[in-house]
């Protein structure tokens, strides 16, 4: 190895090392080398989209994704003693998102790219290139669609390739794999073991870069009006508003300890975006925690209309109800129980109606439609309900046609009234007069 061409490399490693940080490049310890790790900038709402089978009849099926990153393209390198001079450096480039056909073009373009460079060092042009030219020369536009083919090798779709591609690749960077025989660049690693890990891949790497990028932003929180790194603040899924850790745990603390377990909502005004439980958990203690669990899981019950809950005070547990059968059958203290009147299951008699609730008994069949009635009827039986609107019709006349006694409080009719008042009157004079 020339002088020159040592320094050369080592200037070159060192000046590397310098622009990109550690997650970007490494050098290698025993050998003159190292790995890179290109992170590409994806168009704003970039997706990707996968078919659900490739049957003709459910061509059009599928999921589409939106995403903000793809996992890197990743370039090893050694560089031979003769490295700038003579020699180009020696590399693997690898990328699970692209097809063993798109990264053997990436390979060709990188020879030609060290042709032009020959005699100097290359490696930050290569860079460079990957990072912000990939998507264009290989013609790859949103949404990105992946699919299963013959014997469940993942394969690429993408549009046409554009001109220049075609010249540097024989046109075979963007085209279908299932119409023509690959060629594969010996360099080109590209390992993936089936289509559903590979979409759970990106989505998890995704999702992570995501997180990274929110942490190392800086927000203002709406309620304490301070700006916090997004580490100590938190998002609402749907809507994006940020708040700082400090006070949505305040928020969530007061709502919890009220029971409004519903109502942890995003606090922007008219914004209906909900908290997530894991959102919750992160903030409150473990003791509160337990106590939303339990509310949302009771409030969740009580919306489904098949789940009642065991009468008995000492239980209480839910109950599921089967459809058309009004008997619940509590799994922890075996109680059978009508699901109508909460109380002892009668089989097909009528429910007991107390007196308390004849009044809405009659008020609820007086304002029911020709079906409520017949339920109604058919619940309580026709005689209760005729009780009912009897009874009812009975209290109303007599709250309007009589008093009630001032000795024993029974009602008696006004006229009555005053022909005992007079009697009680005269029956009281005489009595004096005796005297």
């Amino acid at each position: 190895m020339s002088s020159e061409d040592r320094e050369a490399q080592e200037d070159e490693l060192l000046a590397l090392a310098s622009i990109y940080d550690g997650d970007e490049f490494r050098k290698a310890e025993s050998v003159q080398g190292g790995e890179t790790r290109i992170y590409l900038d994806l168009p704003q709402n970039f997706k990707i989209f996968v078919r659900g089978n490739s049957n003709e009849c459910l061509q059009n099926s599928g999921f589409e994704y939106t995403i903000c990153f793809l996992p890197p393209l990743v370039l090893n390198f050694e560089l031979p003693p003769d490295y700038p001079s003579s020699s180009p450096p020696s590399f693997t480039l690898s990328g699970k998102w692209l097809s063993p056909t798109q990264l053997s073009a990436l390979c060709k373009h990188l020879d030609n790219l060290w042709e032009e460079h020959r005699g100097s060092v290359v490696l930050f042009a290569w860079m460079q290139f990957l990072k912000e030219e990939t998507l264009a020369y290989l013609n790859i536009v949103s949404p990105f669609e992946l699919k299963m083919g013959a014997q469940n090798k993942v394969q690429w779709r993408t549009a046409q390739p554009s001109p220049s591609t075609e010249a540097d690749s024989g046109g075979a960077v963007g085209s279908n794999a299932e119409d023509q025989e690959e060629v594969v660049d010996e360099r080109a690693v590209q390992d993936v073991e089936s289509l559903s890990s590979l979409i759970q891949e990106i989505l998890d790497f995704d999702q992570a870069q995501q997180m990274k990028c929110f942490n190392s932003k800086l927000f203002l929180c709406n309620i304490c009006f301070c700006e916090k790194l997004g580490s100590d603040c938190m998002h609402f899924l749907e809507c994006r508003h940020v708040y700082c850790k400090a006070c949505l745990k305040d928020y969530f603390e007061i709502q919890i300890k009220d029971g409004q377990v519903q109502c942890l909502s995003c606090p922007e005004p008219k914004c209906t975006s909900v908290a997530t439980p894991g959102q919750v958990k992160e903030l409150v203690e473990a003791e509160l925690f337990a106590r939303y669990d339990r509310l949302l899981l009771q409030s969740t019950l009580d919306l489904m209309a098949d789940v009642v809950y065991c009468p008995r005070p000492c239980c209480r547990l839910p109950v599921m109800q089967e459809p058309g059968c009004t008997m619940g059958i509590c799994s922890s203290c075996n109680f059978a129980f009508c699901t109508l009147c909460r109380l002892t299951y009668h089989g097909v008699s009528p429910c007991k109606v107390t007196a308390e609730k004849l009044i809405d008994l009659r008020n609820e069949y007086l304002q029911a439609d020709e079906a409520n009635k017949k339920f109604l009827e058919q619940r309580y039986g026709k005689r209760v309900i005729q009780k009912a609107l009897e009874e009812m019709e009975s209290k109303e006349w007599l709250e309007k046609n009589s008093k009630g006694c001032p000795c024993c409080g029974t009602p008696i009719q006004t006229s009555c009234v005053c022909f005992v008042t007079s009697s009680v009157t005269t029956s009281e004079s005489s009595e004096a007069g005796r005297l």
